[in-house]
């Protein structure tokens, strides 16, 4: 049997600039897998913000289009609409999704957009210096909080999947962990579901993707793993919240 490891064809050649460790280009590669799959990679459009992930587009193999920082859900609801027939995604970091793009991303599920949302979490600003995010965990120290997160002044981290999940229109919500390869493959698993449910109609689909950030999470990329399996997820549970329409209690 042959094991050798074939790139999809949704994902381009482009040497990476993400940092060693980054949970980024895993992702880009699982969505690439997911997109040639469903073999809707000619009519799928890609919507990315500002962040790491700003230069997706080198990596994608499809078209992809830049949006305003915290704006990327509204920009994917509006090509959408006029292209119906297209398959559209956003992807986007915490920062662009729960704090600049906390409304945006809020009525575009209360709407129940037929779109797919891939919200890679690292619960840190990985692209402007390594400041703390809605997702910092407490006590996290961050070029912001250099003394840890204190939830009595800033606030605890927010939970997105928690907070849409009390929304009546999304179609499917979950939460995974690129934290070692189980990980890896049910972020997969979950990536298909939401696209899929986007190919047959289905409405809004939302996947938070808690990832390494071995830079400023002032880890090694082994450690960094260790730190989304068990210190993420402690805070951040990794589950289904809902399914086909219909919430899951944990």
């Amino acid at each position: 049997m042959d094991f050798t490891y074939k790139k999809p064809e949704a994902l381009t050649d482009v040497r990476t600039h993400y940092c060693p460790g980054c949970g980024h280009g895993i992702a880009h590669t699982l969505i690439a897998e997911v997109v040639d799959a469903l073999k809707i990679r000619k009519r799928t459009i890609g919507v990315a913000p500002v962040g790491c992930s700003v230069l997706a587009y080198f990596y994608m193999n499809f078209d992809v289009t830049e949006a305003a920082h915290g704006r990327t859900p509204s920009v994917a609801t509006g090509i959408k609409r006029v292209l119906p027939d297209r398959i559209v995604f956003s992807y986007q970091g915490d920062g662009d999704l729960a704090a600049i793009g906390t409304a945006e991303t809020i009525h575009t599920a209360n709407r129940g957009e037929n779109i797919t949302v891939v919200f890679m979490n690292n619960a840190v600003y990985g692209m402007t210096g390594g400041q703390m995010a809605p997702t910092s965990l407490i006590g996290q120290k961050t070029a912001t909080s250099p003394n840890g997160r204190d939830p009595e002044t800033m606030g605890p981290p927010i939970r997105m999947c928690e907070l849409l999940n009390t929304l009546d229109r999304p179609y499917h919500i979950e939460r995974v962990a690129i934290d070692g390869p189980d990980g890896v493959r049910k972020v997969r698993k979950a990536l298909f579901t939401a696209f899929k449910a986007q190919v047959e109609g289905k409405g809004y689909s939302f996947i938070e993707v808690l990832s390494p950030c071995p830079v400023y999470q002032r880890l090694s990329p082994v450690d960094a793993l260790r730190f989304v399996g068990k210190e993420m997820a402690a805070y951040f549970p990794v589950r289904v919240f809902r399914k086909e329409g219909t919430i899951i209690n944990a």
